[in-house]
C-alpha cells in the first residue's frame, strides 16, 4: 500500500487544513501529499498567483480549497482571517504554520531592522495566526497546530542569529500554549527540519535585509521536501509533541548539544553551515 492510500482514512477526510507558506517548498509539498485524502484546504502565502498554481497542480477546486493570501510580516492584519475560513468551511481543524524566512549573515553585519523583520515573520506572524484561531479551537474543543521551526531552534547556528532566535521563541510559546489549553483538547506539534531541498537559502535575508540569492550546498544536498511533508503529516496524525526531520549528522549535533555542550561548542564554529 503506498503512502497516499495510507492517508485515505477517516483521520483526514473532511478536515479543514490551513497551510501557510503554501506557495512553495515544504508548504507546497504538504498540499501535494494531502490532496487525495478528502481534506479541505486553506492555502496562504504572499503570492496569490503561486497559490493558484499550487491549487491547480493539486486538482483542488473552489469547493474544497480557499486561497487566502497573507503577509506574515504584517502580523497585525491577520486577526480577521479565521472568520473568512469559518464562513467558507464552518470550522478549522489543523493549522500548519509553515511560512517563514531564513538569514545568512554574521551578527555584527546584521541591521537591527533585519532582526525585527525576522522576528515579525517567523515569530509574531506565526503566533498571531494561532492566537486568532485560538478562540475557535477553544469553542469547538478541538484543534491541532503544527509549527514548523528548525533544528536552528534547537541550538544556535552561525550566520543565523536572528533565525535561530525566532525559532527558539516558537518552542517556548507553543509548549506553554499546549499546557494552557490541554483541557480544550488543543494539540501542538513542533516540527524541527534540518536541511530540506527548498529555496529557503535563496530567499534568506542578508544583514542589510536584501535577498541572499544563493543555494547553500547543505540545502542542495538536503532531504526532499516531499519526504519532509510526509513526516510532518505522520507526526500530526499520531499526535506527536515534536518531530525532528534531519540527517543523522544533524540529529547527532542535537544529541551532542544536549549531552556534551562543551564539546559541541568547540565543534559548531567549524561546521559548514553555508
Amino acid at each position: 500500500m503506498n503512502q497516499t492510500l495510507r492517508y485515505k482514512n477517516s483521520f483526514w477526510k473532511d478536515k479543514v487544513v490551513w497551510i501557510t507558506g503554501a506557495s512553495s517548498g515544504i508548504g507546497e509539498a504538504l498540499v501535494h501529499e494531502l490532496k487525495d485524502t478528502g481534506a479541505k484546504f486553506v492555502l496562504s502565502a504572499r503570492r496569490e498567483s503561486e497559490l493558484e498554481r499550487v491549487r491547480m497542480l493539486s486538482n483542488l477546486t473552489s469547493e474544497n480549497c480557499l486561497i487566502l493570501p497573507l503577509d506574515l510580516e504584517k502580523f497585525n492584519t491577520l486577526g480577521g482571517l479565521p472568520e473568512l475560513v469559518v464562513k467558507k468551511f464552518g470550522r478549522v481543524d489543523v493549522l500548519i504554520n509553515n511560512g517563514g524566512i531564513s538569514q545568512r549573515s554574521l551578527a555584527h553585519e546584521t541591521n537591527l531592522s533585519t532582526y525585527q523583520s525576522l522576528m515579525n515573520v517567523n515569530f509574531f506572524g506565526n503566533i498571531a495566526l494561532s492566537l486568532a484561531l485560538l478562540p475557535h479551537f477553544q469553542k469547538q474543543n478541538s484543534g491541532h497546530i503544527a509549527s514548523v521551526a528548525s533544528i536552528a531552534g534547537k541550538f544556535g547556528v552561525p550566520f543565523r542569529t536572528g533565525y535561530s532566535s525566532s525559532k527558539f521563541a516558537l518552542t517556548g510559546f507553543y509548549e506553554a500554549l499546549r499546557a494552557e489549553n490541554s483541557h480544550h483538547n488543543l494539540k501542538v506539534t513542533l516540527v524541527y527540519p534540518g536541511f530540506i531541498k527548498t529555496k529557503i537559502s535563496e530567499n534568506a535575508v542578508s544583514g542589510d535585509g536584501t535577498k541572499h540569492g544563493k543555494l547553500d550546498p547543505g540545502i542542495e544536498e538536503g532531504i526532499d521536501a516531499h519526504v519532509c511533508a510526509k513526516k510532518i503529516i505522520a507526526a500530526i496524525k499520531s499526535g506527536q509533541l515534536e518531530t525532528v526531520i534531519a540527517s543523522r549528522k544533524e540529529k547527532f549535533a542535537i544529541f551532542m548539544h544536549k549531552h556534551f555542550p562543551q564539546v559541541f561548542s568547540n565543534l559548531i564554529p567549524k561546521a559548514k553551515v553555508v
